[in-house]
C-alpha cells in the first residue's frame, strides 16, 4: 500500500510513523505536515527527524500553518512538550522540506500513484481540505483517506463534545465530511480502546534499542500527561491505531454514517451523525488487544 501520512508529530505521531516505517505492508511515500501538537515548522522538522532516525529518505512537504479564518494556534505543549517530543527540546534541523506545499504535494501524488494512494490524516484536516479545493479529482484519485479524529459515540478529549484534530480546524473537518473521498474515521470510539503502558514502552525499547528506546523515552511524558488528567495507566494508541486501520479492516467494526462537524459556539468540533451527507466508513469497536500486539511486534522488528 502507497501511503502518505498527514501529521503534526506529536509523541503519538512518532508511535505511528514508526509503525508504518516497520509494516511490509505500507509502503510510505511522503510525510505532509500541519500545525497541531506544534506550530507546523516544528512539525517539519520532527518529521525530517523521525526519518532520519529511521534511515529513510522520502519528501516532507509542509503545509498549513493555522486553522481556517484565523491567523494563530497555540500548541498542545502540556500533552506533547514545548518541541513536541515530551522533554527532548535539542531536536536539529535535519534537511529541507519539498518545494511542493503540503496541498499541492498531495494532489501531485494522488495523480501520479490515482486508485492506489492511502492519505493517512493524524493531525488536523487543513491540509485535506485545502488538496480538496485546490483539485477537483483530488477525492477520486485516492483510493482511500483514514483519518484520526472525532468522537462519534463517545465524549471527546478536548472538550465534553469534540476530539483534538477535529476540534483544531472545524470547518476543514467539516468540508472534508460534506464531499469525502472513500473515507475511514477512527476517533475516540476505538483509539481510547488501545491502552499502552509503561510496561509496553519499557518492552518496546528492550527489543528495539534504537527507535523503541526513542519512544519509550518521550513517552514519559505523554503518560504522565495521561496519568493525571485522565487517571489512566497508559495512553490510547490514537495515531498508530489509524495507520493500522489502512491495512488491517478486520481488526475494526465499522458503521456507514453521514457525518457533520459543528464548526461554531460551544459544541465546535463535535462530530454529529447527518443522514444527509455522504456515508463515510466510521470504526466503532476494535480489537484493542490484537492492535497492541500488532504495533509492538512489527515496531520491535525496528533496529
Amino acid at each position: 500500500m502507497k501511503l502518505i501520512i498527514d501529521t503534526d508529530p506529536g509523541i503519538d505521531d512518532a508511535m505511528a510513523i514508526a509503525y508504518a516505517a516497520a509494516a511490509p505492508e505500507i509502503e510510505l511515500v511522503g510525510l505532509t505536515t500541519v500545525f497541531g501538537n506544534t506550530h507546523v515548522h516544528q512539525s517539519s522538522r520532527n518529521a525530517r527527524y523521525l526519518l532520519d532516525k529511521l534511515g529513510l529518505s522520502i519528501p516532507v512537504a509542509q503545509g498549513a500553518s493555522f486553522p481556517r479564518g484565523s491567523e494563530s494556534h497555540t500548541p498542545s505543549e502540556h500533552v506533547h512538550g514545548p518541541e513536541g517530543f515530551g522533554d527532548l527540546t535539542d531536536i536539529p534541523e535535519i534537511g529541507y522540506n519539498h518545494a511542493l506545499p503540503a496541498a499541492e504535494f498531495l494532489a501531485e501524488m494522488a495523480r501520479v500513484h490515482k486508485g492506489e494512494l492511502v492519505v493517512c490524516a493524524i493531525g488536523p484536516l487543513t491540509n485535506i481540505a485545502d488538496a480538496i479545493r485546490l483539485d477537483p479529482e483530488f477525492s477520486s484519485n485516492l483510493k482511500r483517506l483514514v483519518i484520526m479524529g472525532g468522537a462519534v459515540f463517545c465524549p471527546g478529549n478536548i472538550t465534553e463534545h469534540a476530539e483534538a484534530n477535529i476540534y483544531h480546524d472545524a470547518a476543514a473537518a467539516n468540508e472534508v465530511f460534506a464531499t469525502p473521498p472513500e473515507t475511514v474515521l477512527v476517533g475516540l470510539d476505538v483509539t481510547l480502546k488501545t491502552l499502552y503502558e509503561a510496561a509496553d514502552f519499557e518492552a518496546l525499547a528492550s527489543r528495539s534499542p534504537h527507535m523503541g528506546a526513542f519512544l519509550h523515552d518521550i513517552s514519559r511524558f505523554y503518560l504522565k500527561f495521561y496519568k493525571e488528567i485522565g487517571g489512566l495507566e497508559g495512553c490510547g494508541l490514537h495515531d498508530s491505531t489509524a495507520v493500522i486501520a489502512c491495512t488491517h479492516d478486520p481488526m475494526f467494526d465499522m458503521a456507514s454514517i453521514g457525518l457533520q462537524v459543528i464548526a461554531h459556539g460551544p459544541e465546535l468540533g463535535a462530530t454529529r451523525p447527518d443522514p444527509s451527507r455522504p456515508s463515510i466508513s466510521v470504526c466503532r469497536n476494535v480489537d484493542g488487544a490484537g492492535v497492541v500486539r500488532l504495533f509492538t511486534d512489527r515496531v520491535a522488528s525496528l533496529p
